[in-house]
Order: structure tokens, then sequence, then C-alpha cells
């Protein structure tokens, strides 16, 4: 089977592997795990912050940054599609007492604009306290697309204006920077947070590192403990991840490639209503009126591919490592046998 239910579903390679066995560990609660202090230190240094912090995921990067930045009854500012909204459980909600504000979005990503537009007046005791601003690239049900850093750095200024934290959801940020060319210390310089994930396109088999401020990674370390984080010999992950940073970062574009092929195939499918700008490894398409993205999903696993249902008639395939020209030639040809 050709796996493109996600980028999550890749294996460690052999090479991964021995990095893993060759790890120096520790007691990573007690800070003396070195390889993931190395980690850490690493991803601190590439997005120009002073600290960084490994966790399991990035649901869990991301909630405990949301706790550290936010009070109960504060309000989080984000796109309705965004992973920090639904696909984490209600975990702003329920871990950290936040409202949410949907900001209109193209594709997931804001204006500035949008932003100055949707903070409360503090001066309104009945409304809830606009804190904290979240951004996620790429945007995964935005189809991979990616952020103009140009709207960042206008984003923060707002932010800063007006007193909010502004965090970084980049679960796939390498996926970005591989098409814009942009650097990691150009994104850490315009976010109070970063949460950079590992285990997707880069294809470590877990985890993810929350990188700010010194004081803010001492903050979110208890954090992290009390929301069950901690890890004891941990190096055996963040090898996965220093071997991910180190070599599967220039690949990303192979990834990219192959995405853009399935979306060309697609753009020429009687049934294919829509296919998404495809800009990175994410290809998302609708499908005309009258069929059943369950269906068309279940057509395609009979035919070797496993793709996903993400509405009624919208259907997501995201290319990795795990995945070669020749998986590319089969998927191809199993959409063009498909009639509506």
């Amino acid at each position: 089977m050709i796996d493109l239910r996600s980028d999550t579903v890749t294996k460690p390679t052999p090479a991964m592997r021995d990095a893993m066995l060759r790890a120096e560990v520790g007691d990573d609660v007690f800070g003396e795990d070195p390889t993931v202090n190395a980690l850490e230190e690493k991803l601190a240094a590439l997005f120009g912050h002073e600290a960084a912090l490994f966790c399991s995921s990035g649901t869990q990067t991301n909630q405990i940054a949301i706790n550290v930045h936010t009070r109960p009854g504060d309000e989080v500012l984000c796109e309705e599609g965004a992973h920090v909204y639904r696909y984490e459980g209600g975990g702003m909600m329920a871990n950290s007492g936040c409202s949410v504000k949907h900001l209109p979005a193209d594709r997931g990503r804001f204006t500035a604009a949008a932003v100055h537009a949707g903070i409360n007046d503090r001066s309104a005791a009945y409304l809830a306290n606009s804190k904290l601003v979240v951004i996620e690239n790429t945007v995964n049900r935005g189809g991979g697309a990616i952020w103009d850093i140009a709207e960042a750095k206008l984003i923060r200024s707002a932010c800063d204006r007006h007193n909010l934290i502004l965090h970084l959801d980049g679960a796939r940020i390498f996926n970005a920077m591989a098409v814009d060319g942009t650097a990691p210390a150009d994104w850490g310089a315009l976010f109070h947070s970063v949460s950079i994930c590992l285990s997707k396109g880069l294809g470590a088999p877990v985890g993810s590192v929350l990188t700010g401020s010194k004081s803010f990674i001492h903050h979110a370390r208890r954090v992290r403990k009390r929301f069950g984080g901690g890890m004891r010999q941990a190096g055996i992950l963040a090898a996965a991840g220093l071997y991910a940073i180190e070599h599967n970062v220039a690949r990303l574009k192979d990834d990219h490639a192959r995405a853009r092929r399935i979306g060309e195939a697609l753009a020429t499918a009687p049934w294919c209503a829509r296919v998404f700008p495809v800009e990175t490894n994410i290809v998302i398409y609708d499908l005309i009126e009258g069929m059943d993205a369950n269906t068309h999903v279940d057509r395609l696993k009979h035919h070797g591919i496993i793709c996903f249902a993400i509405g009624p008639a919208q259907v997501r395939m995201v290319t990795h490592l795990d995945v070669n020209d020749d998986d590319i030639d089969r998927t191809i040809t199993a959409l063009m046998s498909i009639r509506s």
C-alpha cells in the first residue's frame, strides 16, 4: 500500500535507527540527557532563541506554549482550520481555559488588518482579554500553504502595538523554508515561541521542540511536567530528531515535486472540481457535486493507495520520504482510472 494519509506515517531509516541505537542518554527530567540537550541547543540556535524544550508531539508543544502565554479567560486569535483549534482535542479550552476567536483568512493565512480588527476592547470587562495570536506555517488545511514572511512581520508589529503574544505552530516550517528560502532565524525573530515538529516531513518517529526565551522555556518545562510530558532517557528519541535536522531537510524539495505531480494530474481529472495550489507536500482537492469523499477514498484503497477524506467532498494526500517516484506513478495511474 502507498500511504498518503500524512507525513506522520514515515518509518525511521536504517541510518536514523543506528543513530538512535548509539545515542548517549541520561535522565532528561533532571536535565541530564546529553542528546536531548544537544537537540534543544541546536534548534534554539537555529531559530535565534535562548532555549528550547523537547516534547513528545506538536500538540504538546503548542498546548504548553498556550498555557504559558495565557491565563484562564484570555482569548486566542487564530484561523478556523488551525491545528491548535481543530485537531488538538479542545486543548486550549480544556488545558488553559481560553476562548477562541477565528480570523478571516485565505487558505489559513490572515492579515495584520484582521488581527487588528479582531482585538477586543480591553476597557470592556464583559469581553475576553485578547492575548495570543497563533500562526500555522505551513497551513495544513490550506493545502500546505506558505505564509509570506512580510505579512508575518506586520502581524508581529500589530501584536507589539497591542501587547499581544505571537506563537508559531511551525509543524512544517522546514517545508515552508525549502520553498521561500527564508532561514529559521528569520522566523524565530518574529515569534515569542516556535513549535517545530520532527515527526512529519523530517521523518523522526516521535517528537517536537518548543523554542523561546530562557524564562519562557523554564516555565514551559514546569508545564510539560504538569501535563505528564516529562521523559527520562529520551535521548534515544532526540537522536532521531538530530539526525532528521542534519540529513532530511534538503530532501523536502523532493516531496514537494512529487506532490506537484499529483496536483497536475488531478487538474485534468473530470471528477475533480478544484485542486488547492500545491506549494509544498500537501495536496487537497474537491470532488464534483454528487461524489462522496469516503467512497472515493475507498476506491483508491482498492488500487493500493491510502489517503484521507477531510470533508464530505474533500480529500487530502501528503507526500513524504517513504514515497518515491514509482509510488507517484502508481498513484496517478489509480487516479486516472477513476470514473465519477
